[in-house]
């Protein structure tokens, strides 16, 4: 055979055919990952278009601004719910007494309720042999307009340490 540019070309023809080769066998194997990841792709689209894919993610998008209004909805809820247990009966202490130095036991008390603004009422029941009777004094942030006895005092003294 004849030389090409120097060179024997039956070598040629052989580096030739080995490239060929190669290339041949690198196209082979492009195409099993292609049908691969089309396959994958496939299965992520779960078959649809281009176009139910955009819907896709929009209706996630809309999905997605749905929840965070419904999360500020439920923060604005534990808000109030929040603000209005400040209102609600939170300490109670009660103390029983022998209101009167005569004998018998401890029947009267003093029951103290406040909420967490300090707001609430003592009640007071005094027992003596013959009669009871029974106070209620509102308490404002922790304070009486009324005049309270001592152990009305150390019940609402109480209630405040409580809370």
């Amino acid at each position: 055979m004849g030389e090409l540019f120097g060179l024997n070309a039956e070598y040629v023809m052989l580096v030739c055919f080995a490239c060929i080769l190669v290339l041949f066998i690198t196209i082979i194997i492009m195409s099993f990952r292609l049908s691969s990841l089309r396959k994958r792709y496939t299965r992520m689209i779960n078959g649809s278009s281009a176009e139910n894919m955009e819907q896709v993610l929009l209706d996630m998008q809309t999905a997605l601004n749905e929840q965070k209004a419904e999360s500020q909805e439920a923060s604005t809820q534990i808000s109030n719910i929040h603000q209005a247990m400040k209102k609600m009966t939170s300490s109670i202490k009660i103390r029983r007494y022998n209101a009167f130095n005569e004998g018998g036991s401890d029947l009267s008390f003093s029951l103290a309720m406040l909420n967490e603004e300090q707001d609430g009422v003592i009640v007071t029941g005094i027992h003596s042999r013959e009669q009871m009777y029974v106070y209620a004094k509102p308490i404002t942030k922790g304070q009486s307009s009324y005049t309270l006895s001592p152990e009305e005092k150390e019940t609402l003294t109480q209630t405040l340490k409580q809370s």
